[in-house]
């Protein structure tokens, strides 16, 4: 089954790619490898959902905003590849605006993780950091960036 039937078996669509918003861009290829920019869980309307994880925002929330960032990450990576059925994840970056007690991001960022084993299969399955930040840009609750490999 190809990733996008299994996107759409999952009730699940890709968003625009977004255009970066200062002196950067969306993805860089170097070899077979595509480095992404980090994105958050952008809404429809341009917005992202803000607050502190452990303090204004619940874990299951943060999840979901975690799931939405990697819809985002998938998109740029099909437009990066030409086809979500090239890639596999190498290493994800996870970063969550976190309350100074808060020690529970790896449960936070399991929503990207999941959501590409989800899609992905195998080549879904990754290394992976998930930190805790002061903040972040917008006050955006997760910021999630992805190293990539593309298969022939």
């Amino acid at each position: 089954m190809s990733a996008d039937d299994r996107l759409k078996e999952l009730g699940l669509t890709l968003p625009e790619v977004p255009t970066p918003v200062a002196t950067y861009v969306s993805f860089k290829q170097v070899g077979d490898m595509i480095y992404l920019s980090g994105q958050g869980p952008k809404r429809a309307d341009g917005t992202y959902p803000t607050g502190k994880v452990g303090a204004d925002v619940t874990i299951e929330q943060a999840y979901e905003h975690a799931k939405q960032t990697g819809l985002g990450l998938l998109a740029a990576m099909k437009k990066a590849a030409g086809s979500l059925d090239k890639v596999e994840i190498v290493k994800l970056l996870g970063m969550v605006n976190a309350a100074p007690d808060f020690s529970d991001h790896p449960k936070v960022i399991n929503g990207c993780s999941d959501l590409f084993v989800a899609v992905l299969g195998d080549r879904g399955r990754h290394a992976r950091s998930a930190v805790g930040m002061g903040s972040l840009p917008n006050r955006m609750t997760v910021e999630i960036e992805v190293i990539v490999k593309v298969h022939p």
